[in-house]
């Protein structure tokens, strides 16, 4: 029963968006309105609510958490959409998105490489160096200035940002569950060995995805030509998944999201070196082939390559940069009720180094400051209602967490399945993903859960999968993040963000339904992965 009380707003998400068409903020604030009146009317008279907060007034619980999600969603989320579509902005303004379209036809003329280039391998490294929205929001509103349809842009782009996720920014994600699965097992924090462990648990877990997702992004480019989409593929996937999973072994959870990306990227272009013949009539509007100087490339790609360079510096691949950014002018604000611990870092966060990397771009492109800072204000009020969304969605969140409903969600999922709890693994972190819109806030809900229900199972802890040191319950536990990333194709967070880089208002229960089979194919992948790696292999 409490399982079934907590899904409710889950539920009327799904019925809002998708049912009745109705549009994205308005959705979530009907839903965190219905979920706030569960929680204080409902939830402590089925016992849910956690121990932790035993006396204290359910109206004060109610409250915080409400806050405290409106503080986790304008810092950084709300931060970085808008210092992403502000990026693109730039380039609308300046003209010089024209540049990097021609280049970019230059560099292909065949459709489906060029998306797949923009998706798979742009969008990759954005997710590996920044995560939070950049992969969905930039390479969309950089395909929309290629011409391509705004649903179009906003689905390929939610798709495409899958594979990489459990290893964004800096491999966060993957970091947080191995810490979560430790504090279960030790009480302390993860070695160095159970993070390689479980991190190439993630890429074992998603290895046939990394074929069939640039499958599925060709042939929804383009389906006339099925036996390039499925060599090109086949050929991308392999360069991803070998380097991805050596990363993930040898280094940890920082860098497999970032290299496999560049990994792809290079074969993408040797692919199309190679076996692709370019003619004038071939998918992409043909334009005459031109040289374009140091100069002039510099200038257009500015904004996206200072963006780039300032995330890498600040990122843990320059740990003592790293570590004094973090450190200096951060905010922390102790939640009363609750005793959560809101903590901002200025300086680390990856909305200013987006931020910073769009005006040093739009200076050197021409504009003024105060042109800037108008464009910049003008993009913020035109993201109004995709703040209220956002704002509204991680409050819900927060709420559903705090007040135990997200637990009991997934406590009832484990006691339901039993022995075939493994194949139901990734839906618990696809759940969780859903409802923050965060793989890293997943983990850090249902980590520790799924760690106690390889206990539970009576898994062995010191197996070795195939041919890498580690044991069972890491395996459960990976499930967590190799699940949480089919959440991310469906979750109105993501969504929202893919709705405003194309200027879609309205139309989030549209891309819902068209990326819905995707997700629920995602999962299904997941479960049987997991099933079969845990009592067939």
């Amino acid at each position: 029963m409490a399982a079934i009380i907590s899904v409710i707003p889950i539920l009327l998400l799904f019925v809002l968006m998708m049912g009745l068409k109705v549009s994205g903020w308005k959705s979530a604030l009907v839903t965190l309105v219905v979920t706030i009146l569960l929680a204080l009317f409902v939830a402590p008279s089925i016992g849910i609510v956690p121990a932790k907060y035993a006396g204290a007034s359910i109206y004060g619980i109610a409250f915080w958490s409400v806050i405290e999600g409106f503080l986790k969603a304008c810092f950084p989320i709300i931060l970085i959409v808008i210092c992403a579509i502000f990026s693109y902005s730039i380039l609308c303004e300046t003209k010089e998105i024209e540049t990097i379209k021609a280049q970019f036809i230059q560099l292909t003329s065949d459709k489906g490489l060029l998306v797949l280039l923009l998706t798979w391998g742009f969008g990759g490294v954005l997710e590996g160096m920044a995560g939070f929205g950049t992969a969905v929001a930039i390479p969309a509103a950089i395909l929309i200035g290629l011409g391509f349809k705004p649903m179009f842009s906003a689905v390929i782009c939610l798709v495409a940002n899958t594979v990489a996720v459990g290893f964004g920014a800096v491999g966060l994600p993957a970091t947080t569950l191995a810490n979560e699965v430790a504090g279960e097992l030790t009480g302390g924090m993860a070695s160095h060995e159970m993070l390689c462990s479980i991190s190439t648990y993630i890429i074992i877990q998603l290895s046939l995805m990394f074929y069939i997702t640039p499958f599925l992004i060709l042939m929804m480019t383009d389906r006339t030509k099925l036996l390039k989409n499925v060599t090109l593929a086949f050929f991308v996937g392999t360069f991803s998944i070998l380097i991805q999973f050596l990363c993930a072994l040898f280094l940890g959870p920082e860098t497999p999201a970032i290299l496999g990306s560049v990994g792809s990227i290079i074969a993408m272009l040797i692919y199309n070196k190679l076996f692709i013949r370019h003619h004038a009539e071939n998918d992409v509007m043909y334009v005459e082939k031109k040289k374009f100087g140091f100069a002039k490339t510099f200038r257009a790609w500015s904004v996206y390559g200072f963006i780039i360079f300032f995330i890498l510096i600040s990122s843990k691949i320059c740990p003592d940069i790293n570590a004094l950014l973090k450190s200096t002018l951060v905010t922390k604000f102790q939640m009363p009720v609750i005793g959560n611990t809101f903590s901002f870092s200025w300086l680390s966060n990856a909305g200013l180094m987006v931020f910073l990397g769009a005006i040093i771009g739009g200076l050197i492109q021409g504009m003024s400051i105060g042109r800037l800072m108008k464009l910049l204000g003008k993009t913020a009020y035109n993201l109004q209602k995709t703040a209220l969304t956002i704002c509204c969605l991680v409050a819900l969140a927060s709420l559903m967490n705090n007040t135990g409903m997200t637990l009991a969600i997934a406590t009832g999922l484990v006691a339901i399945t039993g022995v075939a709890y493994p194949f139901f693994a990734p839906l618990i972190g696809s759940i969780g993903t859903f409802v923050t819109g965060s793989a890293t806030s997943a983990n850090i809900l249902f980590g520790k859960l799924q760690a106690a229900a390889a206990g539970q199972l009576g898994l062995v802890n010191d197996a070795n999968f195939f041919g890498v040191s580690g044991n069972e319950t890491n395996w459960i536990a990976a499930a967590n993040c190799a699940g949480s990333e089919g959440g991310k194709l469906i979750s109105p967070q993501s969504i929202a963000i893919a709705t405003a880089a194309c200027d879609m208002e309205g139309q989030d229960g549209d891309i819902m339904r068209k990326t819905l089979p995707f997700a629920i194919f995602w999962i299904l992948m997941n479960g049987l992965m997991v099933f079969l790696g845990l009592h067939v292999i």
